[in-house]
């Protein structure tokens, strides 16, 4: 059974339709990564995953319970944990602060202070510092760990490299190597939106192209191309082009 399941979903900014029926399943273990322009409704479905933004219509299953109008605060505590675009940190308490306000959506597992502080090393000697005087890779990083001592069975990662110089994009996806699936200790599934390609298809088991609230194009990162991908970022579907499915 799939551990999260999006049935003709929809969320509204208002009038307008930023996420048009969409349905996709994601598997345990599962790195799944959301490609598109800016605009293409991408953050929009995280948020409505989260529970941050609602859903106007569908529904979304999660570990096969209907989630769809559960708040945001009781999806965290059941496993289901987003990193938001811009980080959010309390910029006026330190590291580890940040890190251990999690702790009240916490569920048993094997996060915690210790073993974030061993996934993101750059951090340990950083753990009495206020958060708003890091680097941006050092505040990714927490933002990362915080979401982790909640134990998530899933990962939201909302542009995790936006901003960030090219030695922290590649500090922060070297830590994340530890709980992307892949066989590891922790094995963490995770559904990322990344506009670096490269990132996308290093990291990725599989891509779905959103054009204007839709998928018009879904497919494992190995069978894809970079073409592909492109074509459908900017809506010039080819023949060669995958054609959207749901699982």
């Amino acid at each position: 059974m799939s551990i999260l399941r999006i049935e003709n979903l929809e969320a509204r900014h208002g009038l307008l339709s930023a996420v048009r029926g969409i349905s996709l399943d994601l598997e345990e273990g599962e790195t799944l990564a959301l490609v598109g322009a800016n605009g293409a409704g991408k953050t929009t479905l995280l948020r409505t995953l989260a529970g941050v933004h609602p859903v106007a219509a569908g529904r979304i299953m999660f570990d096969g319970q209907d989630v769809s109008t559960v708040p945001a605060h009781l999806r965290a505590a059941a496993g289901l944990a987003l990193v938001p675009e811009g980080r959010r940190l309390f910029a006026t308490m330190t590291v580890e602060e940040n890190l251990l306000v999690a702790r009240s959506a916490t569920r048993n597992g094997p996060w915690n202070l210790s073993t974030v502080l061993e996934a993101f090393p750059q951090l340990k000697p950083k753990l009495k510092a206020a958060a708003g005087t890091l680097s941006g890779g050092q505040q990714q990083a927490t933002a990362i760990g915080r979401a982790l001592m909640t134990n998530p069975r899933v990962l939201l990662l909302d542009e995790i490299s936006l901003g960030l110089s090219p030695l922290a994009v590649q500090g922060v996806y070297d830590s994340l190597r530890t709980l992307m699936g892949k066989g590891t200790a922790h094995g963490t599934t995770v559904v990322l939106v990344e506009q670096d390609l490269q990132r996308t298809f290093e990291v990725a088991d599989r891509i779905v192209c959103m054009l204007e609230g839709r998928v018009v194009a879904s497919g494992r990162s190995s069978e894809m191309t970079r073409e592909q991908v492109m074509a459908s970022y900017f809506g010039h579907r080819g023949t060669d082009t995958p054609q959207a499915v749901t699982s």
